[in-house]
């Protein structure tokens, strides 16, 4: 059952994809596969984004239809399970391609929305 509280959720996702993208300013992919902290911390970070994800269920489908959000969630499991299987370059990939464009939806959507409000 989806949250009753998705603003909240919503906002978990961009702040977490915000502090990736802080994370990995400036860096190429070799800097980034070197970089142990880094790699950790932006794996943390996208497995808080799962998990918001899964607690918006279907609330995030019918909002931004245009992301995959299944995939956000495998991901996730991934780093929870299959963690010894990761790419750094599928890392890269979504921090790179996939995260800046899903931030940009959910912050537009969100601004709409004083800071307080926790429901749609």
């Amino acid at each position: 059952m989806p949250t009753k509280r998705p603003l909240i959720r919503f906002r978990d996702i961009v702040e977490n994809g915000q502090s990736i993208l802080e994370y990995t300013h400036g860096m190429d992919f070799d800097a980034y596969s070197v970089s142990k902290i880094t790699r950790d911390a932006s794996e943390r970070c996208l497995a808080r984004i799962s998990e918001a994800s899964f607690k918006l269920g279907s609330t995030a489908e019918e909002i931004f239809p245009s992301h995959n959000w299944g995939a956000i969630r495998g991901f996730g499991n991934m780093l929870r399970h299959e963690y010894d299987d990761i790419l750094d370059e599928t890392t890269w990939a979504i921090v790179t391609r996939h995260l800046p464009p899903l931030l940009f939806e959910l912050e537009t959507f969100l601004a709409r929305y004083p800071e307080d409000q926790e429901t749609l």
